[in-house]
C-alpha cells in the first residue's frame, strides 16, 4: 500500500541532479534552511568503510542499547521500507513523523536539485535533532569526506571498517585514495576506531588522523580479537574480554564485533554491554537464513538463506563463511548492479557453490542482465543458468535437489526485492 511518506519520496527523486557530484554544498544549504539540527544531536558515532557498516553499526547499538541508552540510528540503503533507515530512540520512524519530516525538507529545498540521499539524510537529522536520545549513529552512505552524513563538527568517536575497491568512479581507483576519502570523517581530537586493513588504505588513515590530531585505536595495535576454542577473546589497554561468538554469521563478523567492542570500550561501557553487542544485534541479508514467508515455503525442505553483499571482499567473507557451514549442496540466486565487479565478486564463490541461477533485479534500471550475471559466473567456473525470477529458481533447484541450502546474493537491491516478496 502507497504511503504519504512514498509520494513525498517520490517527489524527491524528481529533485536529483542531472550529474552526480559528491559535494556538500547542497547539504550545508538545505540544513541551513532547516535550522542546522546537525549542531543539536545526542553524542554522534560517525561510522564509514566499505563493507562492514551496518554490522558494525548494529553491534555498537545492541551494546549502548544493552547498557540502558536511547540510541538513533541513521543506516542505507533500506531493504523493505524507506522508514528501516532511520530509528528513533530505538524505534523504527513512524509514518507520521517521517512524512512531517521529509514534507518539510522538501518545502525547505524548493525546487533547487538535490541527491535524494542528501535530503533525506537531512531529514533524518532534523528527526534525531527533535527527539531526546543518548546517542546517534550515523553511518556513511558513500565514501565519508564528502558524504551527506559529514556534517557534525565533533562527534564523540569515529570509527572505520575495512576499506576495499568499491564505488571506485567516485572514490579513486586505488586503496589509498579511497581510505583517503573514507578517513575524511576523522575530526580533530576525536578517537577513532580502526578496523583491520590493508597496509595502503592503512597508510592513509594513518595520515589524515596525524593532520587532524585524531588518536586512532587500531585493530592489530591498540586492540586484538581473535576467535579462541568456540570463543571471542578482545584485548585492548583496559584489559581482556572472553565473550560468547558474534550471533551475526561469518568469520569476517569477528572484526566487526572487534570494533564494535573497541567504540564500547572508549564511549566507557562495560563487559555486559560488549557481549550484549556480539549476543544481540540484529542486521537483516547478511548471511541472514530466512525462516518463515512463501518463499521458504516454496523452497523447502531447502535452506533458504540471504545475503547483500556486492563487492570483491564481500564475495570472499561469503565464500569463507559457507566454507564453514554444514556440508551440503549450495545453489546461487545471484542478482547484481551494473556499478558492481561481478567477476571479481563471483570468483570468490566459484569453489563453494554447485550452481548459480542468474536473475535481474526487478525494478532496477541499473541491474545487470541475467544473462550477462551467468556469462561472468561461466568464466569463473561456476554452472550457470539463467532463471526468469527468483521464485522459478527456487522451483527449479528444490525440484532437482530438495535438501540443498539455497543462498540469494549480489545485492542489498536484490535482498530488498526477496524480503518484499517473501511478504506476500
Amino acid at each position: 500500500m502507497t504511503q504519504q511518506s512514498d509520494l513525498i519520496l517520490q517527489r524527491m527523486m524528481a529533485l536529483h541532479p542531472k550529474v552526480m557530484d559528491l559535494v556538500l554544498d547542497r547539504v550545508w544549504r538545505l540544513l541551513d534552511a532547516v535550522g542546522n539540527p546537525q549542531d543539536r544531536l545526542p553524542p554522534v558515532v560517525h561510522i564509514a568503510g566499505t563493507n562492514g557498516k551496518g554490522s558494525t553499526q548494529a553491534m555498537i547499538r545492541a551494546g549502548l542499547e544493552a547498557s540502558g541508552a536511547d540510541v538513533h540510528a541513521y543506516t542505507s540503503p533500506h531493504l523493505a521500507r524507506f522508514h528501516e533507515r532511520i530509528r528513533l530512540a530505538g524505534d523504527l520512524i513512524r509514518e507520521e513523523a517521517l512524512t512531517e519530516v521529509l514534507d518539510e525538507c522538501y518545502k525547505a529545498n524548493g525546487s533547487t536539485p538535490i541527491t535524494y540521499f542528501e535530503i533525506t539524510t537531512v531529514a533524518a537529522l532534523v528527526a534525531f535533532a527533535r527527539t531526546p536520545a543518548d546517542y546517534t549513529l550515523l553511518e556513511v552512505g558513500l565514501g565519508g569526506r564528502l558524504d551527506a552524513t559529514n556534517v557534525v563538527s565533533k562527534p564523540a568517536l569515529t570509527v572505520i571498517t575495512p576499506v576495499d575497491l568499491d564505488h571506485q568512479q567516485y572514490l579513486g581507483n586505488t586503496l589509498s585514495k579511497i581510505a583517503t576519502e573514507k578517513a575524511g570523517i576523522i575530526k580533530r581530537g576525536v578517537p577513532c576506531v580502526v578496523g583491520p586493513q590493508h597496509t595502503e588504505s592503512m597508510d592513509a588513515i594513518e595520515a589524515v588522523a596525524a593532520r587532524h590530531g585524531a588518536p586512532l585505536h587500531a585493530y592489530g595495535q591498540q586492540w586484538h580479537v581473535t576467535q579462541e576454542r568456540g570463543r571471542l577473546v578482545f584485548q585492548d589497554e583496559t584489559g581482556l574480554l572472553d565473550l560468547p561468538l558474534p550471533n551475526l554469521r561469518g568469520p569476517h563478523q569477528i572484526m566487526n564485533a572487534g570494533a564494535a567492542i573497541a567504540a564500547l570500550r572508549l564511549l566507557g561501557k562495560d563487559e555486559a554491554a560488549c557481549e550484549a553487542a556480539v549476543t544481540s544485534a540484529y542486521w537483516p541479508a547478511r548471511m541472514e537464513r530466512l525462516t518463515n514467508g512463501s518463499l521458504v515455503d516454496l523452497a523447502a525442505p531447502a535452506e533458504l538463506w540471504l545475503d547483500g553483499g556486492h563487492n570483491p571482499a564481500a564475495g570472499k567473507a561469503l565464500a569463507d563463511t559457507l566454507r564453514q557451514q554444514p556440508q551440503k549442496p549450495t545453489h546461487l540466486i545471484c542478482g547484481m548492479l551494473n556499478t558492481k565487479d561481478i567477476d571479481g565478486y563471483l570468483r570468490h564463490l566459484a569453489t563453494t557453490a554447485d550452481s548459480l541461477f542468474a536473475v535481474s533485479i526487478p525494478g532496477e534500471a541499473n541491474t545487470v542482465p541475467a544473462e550477462d550475471t551467468a556469462a561472468a559466473a561461466a568464466r569463473v567456473g561456476l554452472d550457470a543458468t539463467v532463471a526468469p525470477d527468483v521464485r522459478s529458481a527456487i522451483s527449479t533447484i528444490t525440484r532437482a535437489t530438495p535438501h540443498a541450502r539455497i543462498l540469494i546474493c549480489g545485492s542489498l537491491y536484490l535482498a530488498g526485492h526477496v524480503i518484499r516478496e517473501n511478504m506476500t
